[in-house]
């Protein structure tokens, strides 16, 4: 079998050689991050398959937790498969994950659903998720580590800024399939049975990954340090338990930490709040979002290569501080441009949840088993599921939760004690009354169409892309360069993956828990927008620019 070799060449030309490395490393991770994504993308209707068993809210939010999932192991991953890679090296490390990754998907498209299996389904869903996590956990360091280790000096970060793109590239691949599956078979058919056929489908992509992968050399970096047997025999020590664990820390709390809640805020978290909170109706959402990561993504490349020139440091921080800064007007900006009756309706007959504040619970049950009978949990769980705006007004203890649309007054009921006949009944009842006064206040069951700026949502959701390039391009280079080679692989997966698998994956489950909590549609922002500020901090005050650094020692 032929194989792809490339060295670092001093001139900074780049060889065939070189254009080859990067194509067979990102070309795999893609593959492996259109895998991770589909669920992500499909979070919606995988919690009506597998997770039905619970009321909306919870389900919803449930599926999102088991999105998450996947990435609260990532570090367990990182620090797995980095000890492999520091240890037996990065090729074979991330051929593994990338096998890993290909048939845990695989297996999500045969998986029976909760109508068929009950539990078991969400059960066997979540465990092939955290392998998925896994395998993601170990990919990202390999693929960054390989080609900064082939990249000449003075091009790591246009190198390793194609490895960037990867992520929002497999997002844009996973948002093609299901639009084109979706379109083919019909919306009925789609979130009947044909959500399955993108799952499915990464079988292939798995065969073209592996067949790819099986063509790459070893890095020349990491052959010429087992050579020089300067290799580490203790990775994870070395990496986390010396004065290195200092720079592993700085770089998670001032590099990877904002770096993931900008990513994921400005891509996954508008894409939820688009469908969930804005009501666009999917195939709009995501042929958005697409067009936005098309005209985005050749801003990784460019802020890679501006990198080279400035620094890394300076790029990450002011996209940090920038989404920090505008993501409530952006997202206030979503609201009026994508589903204005909204906005308008919340201005002219404002919805407001009366009721004793004692009574009103955080509506969060991962297990389903418990029951929000309090007419403030009736009455707040109705307006969330309908993406309806509110406030919650206190009123005297043990009240019954009554709520005001404008100049119409419904009041909820205490479900506690009723039969389920008479509980169906009162949910009925409340449900009917409540919707009546919903539309006499003009609020909209979903975006109109014909009201829907698309050109002014697309340029938004574009600002929220280039936030991403400005934290994402440069910061695989950022994370190589801190590091020493024997050591490299496990030192930079851990923070990288803490950052994004923990700060960046639980985000839309945290923002969104917090909407559902408080009424208030952008008050799940504050979560990124402090992060952001954090890492803003940190990493300008603490954390070195190192695009001169040597990184053969």
């Amino acid at each position: 079998m032929s194989t792809i070799t490339a060295g670092p060449s001093s001139t900074g030309t780049l060889t065939q050689g070189h254009k080859k490395v990067i194509f067979a490393s990102s070309l795999g991770t893609v593959f492996e991050w259109y895998d991770f994504y589909l669920y992500g993308s499909l979070a919606a209707i995988i919690a009506k398959q597998f997770f039905s068993g619970l009321n909306a809210t919870s389900a919803f939010i449930f599926a999102l937790l088991a999105f998450a999932a996947g990435f609260a192991v990532r570090p367990f991953g990182a620090i797995v498969f980095g000890r492999l890679g520091d240890m037996i090296g990065r090729k074979y490390t991330f051929l593994v994950t990338i096998v890993i990754m290909g048939l845990s998907t695989f297996l999500v498209g045969v998986l029976p659903n909760y109508a068929s299996i009950g539990f078991a389904a969400p059960a066997i869903l979540i465990a092939l998720r955290l392998l998925q996590g896994l395998a993601l956990g170990g990919e990202y360091g390999g693929a960054a580590t390989y080609v900064a280790e082939h990249a000449p000096h003075g091009k790591r970060g246009l190198y390793t800024s194609f490895i960037q793109t990867t992520a929002t590239v497999g997002l844009f691949l996973s948002l093609l399939v299901i639009l084109g599956v979706r379109t083919w078979f019909g919306t009925e058919a789609f979130e009947a049975w044909a959500w399955r056929i993108p799952f499915l489908l990464s079988i292939i992509l798995l065969g073209v990954s592996v067949w790819i992968r099986m063509q790459l050399n070893e890095s020349p970096l990491f052959q010429q340090m087992k050579a020089e047997g300067k290799g580490s025999k203790a990775p994870i020590t070395e990496s986390f338990f010396t004065k290195n664990g200092k720079i592993v820390i700085l770089a998670l709390l001032g590099g990877t930490a904002g770096q993931a809640v900008v990513w994921y805020a400005g891509q996954f978290y508008a894409m939820y709040f688009l469908t969930q909170s804005l009501k666009v109706d999917p195939t709009t959402t995501w042929l958005l979002i697409a067009a936005a990561l098309a005209l985005g993504t050749p801003f990784f490349i460019f802020f890679g290569w501006l990198s080279d020139k400035i620094g890394r440091k300076k790029i990450i921080m002011l996209g940090c501080l920038l989404a920090a800064l505008t993501y409530f007007p952006l997202f206030k900006g979503l609201t009026h441009y994508a589903n204005p009756a909204i906005q308008e309706a919340s201005q002219n007959a404002p919805a407001v949840v009366h009721a004793d504040p004692s009574t009103c619970s955080f509506q969060f049950d991962p297990v389903g088993k418990k029951v929000f009978s309090n007419s403030c949990d009736i009455a707040t769980a109705a307006l969330a599921k309908a993406g309806v705006p509110y406030t919650v007004q206190a009123t005297g203890p043990g009240s019954v939760a009554k709520v005001t649309i404008g100049g119409t007054e419904v009041s909820s009921y205490e479900g506690a004690g009723l039969s389920p006949e008479d509980g169906k009944a009162k949910a009925a009842a409340f449900g009917t009354e409540l919707k009546a006064a919903l539309t006499a206040g003009n609020y909209p069951e979903k975006a109109d169409p014909a009201r829907i700026n698309k050109p002014m949502v697309l340029l938004i959701l574009t600002i929220l892309v280039i936030y991403v390039t400005m934290v994402y391009g440069p910061i695989a280079a950022w994370l190589v360069e801190l590091f020493p080679t024997r050591i490299r692989y496990t030192s930079l997966s851990l923070p990288y993956h803490i950052g994004n698998g923990w700060f960046g994956g639980f985000l839309p489950t945290i923002a969104f828990a917090l909407v559902a909590a408080t009424g208030n549609i952008y008050y799940g922002l504050w979560y990124p927008i402090i992060i952001a500020m954090m890492t803003f901090v940190v990493g300008s005050l603490f954390l070195r620019e190192t695009k001169d650094v040597d990184i053969t020692q």
